[in-house]
């Protein structure tokens, strides 16, 4: 939570890619049952030709919550994504904001700016009021919810990590908002499924880097050598990370 104000953008982030495999799509009747694995299998191979699909822990054969394996799966892949699109952005703002890159414009009415000056990304947030942290957990649960709640469900035959757009579902929105989060100027909506897929492991690829990314920032940041590569290049934070309001 104290890792960027930029991560407000996490879903802005993703990648032009959320069609499901266009081989699981066409699947139907007792073969669909086994949809998730074999696409899941496709996608571990495109994204990795090396390694290709590897799963030491056998999560790909599980069921949580008394749900089918597809099903199961869909919300693993589904939060893959999610962590992805959020490391994405926190990596990107904490170089951001190591830097000094800031928006220009007050943080509040009194003309208080942002907190650039605090030290680093952990620092400025530390530094923010409580009433701007409250404003930034609030809009990320709203678009937690609307994802949630809008359209079908990744976990009941909607597509892993693709977020709705505000425009198909204002029976949930009370006013009109003219962009969707998610393309909001249409850029995409006329690419290939070959782009598409493309891009989608173009997502993953970069979200599971920049998971390592960002960890590794905090890491070397709260125990100095954990991080070699980055001994000197971050300063210490001897406050508590997961500890927002702390």
């Amino acid at each position: 939570m104290k890792l960027s104000l930029l991560s407000l953008s996490s879903l802005l982030a993703s990648a032009s890619a959320f069609a499901p495999n266009a081989a699981s799509s066409a699947r139907s009747g007792s073969v669909a049952q086994n949809a998730g694995i074999d696409e899941l299998k496709v996608i571990a191979e495109k994204s990795n030709p090396v390694l290709k699909f590897y799963d030491p822990l056998e999560l790909s054969t599980t069921t949580i919550w008394g749900n089918d394996n597809d099903a199961s799966i869909a919300f693993l892949r589904h939060a893959e994504i999610k962590h992805g699109r959020v490391a994405m952005a926190a990596f990107v703002g904490y170089i951001a904001q190591s830097n000094g890159i800031h928006f220009p414009w007050p943080i509040s009415f009194d003309g208080s700016p942002f907190p650039y000056a605090a030290g680093s990304p952990p620092e400025q947030w530390d530094a923010l009021p409580d009433a701007a942290k409250w404003q930034i957990i609030l809009f990320i649960g709203f678009l937690e919810w609307f994802s949630e709640a809008a359209g079908t469900h990744y976990m009941r035959g909607g597509t892993p990590g693709k977020f709705p757009n505000f425009s198909d579902h204002k029976e949930l929105i009370p006013h009109p908002v003219p962009l969707n989060l998610f393309d909001p100027f249409g850029l995409s909506k006329n690419k290939s499924e070959e782009a598409k897929q493309a891009g989608l492991i173009k997502e993953l690829n970069n979200g599971r880097l920049a998971q390592i990314g960002i960890i590794a920032f905090i890491s070397e940041q709260r125990v100095e050598g954990s991080v070699p590569l980055l001994k000197g290049l971050v300063p210490h934070y001897s406050g508590e990370t997961m500890a927002p309001f702390g």
